[in-house]
């Protein structure tokens, strides 16, 4: 006899056995309390092409290639057979004549491996035993990550307080004979913002630097609002002194995740990205990505996706994330008290709230309680905090199926905002900040880090608190390592097991 599927809690062993059917029950039932990523009402994390059809065309190429491993195409040929066709794909929209790459997991795996090919080249050919990594503030977390994980000194350069993009000539500036790699973003995650990629790598090539542009966001967008007519500056590897590149299909290719791609100038600059080992008794090892056995699966997806939507198919999607662009830009410049940041130029917009409707300066906790008042409404948009100056703002993410949900998101923004400055303001004790101010996150004891994770709202057993402007506003004023300890400890109080 059926039974209501329910959602168990976590559990340190496994049942005797379940029924496929009950099994399945469950992963939808649980899967009820997640954000919708098909819909046009989560500005994060999704990319929905809005296209019939093509999450089931991607799921059904990555069973056919589920068992199948990646890890050696002399096994598995038609692994080596669709990387070189994807990535073919990839360099022809992107590249230079030579331009090699590699498919990887996502955008963090391609910059991390990007950021080990410059480091290795920069150790054989330079010299250099101490590398520095040259970003601007803007550049997403992942150069940092594989700054920590690959050894190399991260130097931070402020970009241009009102337009958000990188200052060229402060970046040439940092350039140092220890410098390995610098780093531009086409577009920058935040702001939706393209960075003076031609400038930077031309001081780079000056200095015999290699450099990398990020274009995790806009690298498969990009071209295709140029063949769509609209005006696109010159980012990718045609660009004089580019020398890497990382696009993730994932986003504006519509994938599945994970999937993207890392380019490269030339075969010999990619040869520092790989790992081999052969001083062991098991089999010879050689490696192109950081992973080792690997699915089919996530090529497969990504190959029969891009075969199936097609150059003109892209072209026709890339205008339909300008046509929601426009729309909504207009849309947020007709409500009073709000701003939108910069110029965006690639899918991404960025907006502010001032503490009053004719103007004034932003405001954290309006901001956030309209970050609020849009979730009871049923849409995500995603709260960034303030940086070195830089204005605290909610960040959007536009597809395609976002155009017929436009009008709608900014008449509930309208409405929203007036319910947010009725709300009374959400402030944080001066005399926590300022004991905050002097704790030493380094020094923390567990039972210290619980108590202000409690009192932040944070604690991983009660679940998150059906407002966020109380805990954001908080974390805001943290200073920036605890604000890290605290997040950290936070992720680990959720995956407790």
């Amino acid at each position: 006899m059926p039974t209501e599927p329910t959602v168990s809690g976590p559990t340190r062993s496994l049942p005797a056995g379940c029924a496929a059917a009950d099994v399945l029950d469950e992963l939808r039932a649980l899967r009820q309390a997640d954000a919708p990523t098909r819909g046009g009402r989560t500005f994060a994390y999704v990319y929905d092409a809005g296209l019939d059809g093509l999450d089931e065309l991607a799921a059904a190429a990555y069973t056919a290639y589920a068992t199948v491993n990646g890890l050696d195409p002399t096994v598995f040929p038609s692994v080596a057979r669709l990387e070189n066709d994807l990535v073919g794909a990839v360099a022809g929209l992107l590249g230079a004549p030579g331009a090699q790459g590699t498919f990887t997991s996502g955008g963090t795996e391609s910059i991390m491996l990007a950021v080990k090919a410059a480091r290795d080249q920069a150790r054989a050919v330079r010299g250099i035993t101490a590398p520095q990594l040259v970003l601007p503030s803007t550049a997403h977390a992942a150069f940092h990550k594989a700054a920590h994980y690959l050894g190399l000194e991260v130097v931070v350069v402020p970009v241009d307080p009102v337009g958000f993009r990188a200052d060229a000539d402060a970046m040439a500036a940092a350039l140092t004979d220890r410098t390995a790699l610098v780093v531009a973003s086409a577009p920058s995650y935040a702001h939706g913002v393209i960075d003076p990629v031609a400038e930077i790598a031309g001081a780079a090539a000056r200095r015999g630097v290699l450099c990398h542009v990020d274009a995790c966001i806009g690298g498969w967008l990009l071209p295709h609002l140029r063949r769509a007519g609209r005006e696109v500056p010159p980012f990718d590897l045609s660009v004089p002194g580019v020398t890497s590149l990382s696009v993730d299909l994932h986003k504006y290719g519509y994938a599945d995740k994970g999937a993207s791609v890392v380019l490269y100038r030339d075969a010999e600059l990619r040869r520092h990205q790989y790992f081999a080992h052969a001083a062991w008794p098991g089999y010879p090892v050689v490696n192109p990505t950081v992973q080792g056995t690997k699915s089919g699966g996530l090529l497969a997806q990504a190959w029969a996706v891009l075969q199936h939507v097609g150059e003109d198919g892209y072209t026709a999607l890339a205008g339909r994330v300008a046509e929601a662009s426009d729309r909504l830009l207009a849309g947020l410049r007709e409500i009073d008290g709000v701003r939108v940041l910069g110029e965006p130029a690639a899918g991404l917009v960025a907006f502010t709230v001032l503490d009053g409707p004719a103007g004034g300066a932003p405001d954290l906790s309006l901001l956030l309680h309209l970050a609020d008042e849009m979730r009871a409404r049923g849409w995500y948009l995603q709260p960034q905090l303030s940086f070195d100056g830089l204005p605290p703002n909610l960040h959007l993410t536009l597809t395609p199926a976002t155009v017929g949900q436009v009008a709608s998101l900014v008449e509930d923004l309208g409405d929203a905002l007036v319910s947010a400055r009725a709300l009374p303001p959400v402030t944080v004790d001066p005399g926590l900040a300022e004991l905050a101010a002097g704790l030493d996150p380094e020094t923390l004891g567990p039972d210290e880090v619980a108590a202000v994770l409690a009192f932040a709202g944070l604690a991983g057993d009660a679940g998150l608190p059906d407002r966020m402007a109380p805990v954001l506003v908080l974390l805001d004023a943290l200073p920036g390592p605890l604000k890290e300890r605290l997040l950290t400890e936070f992720v680990g109080s959720v995956f407790h097991v």
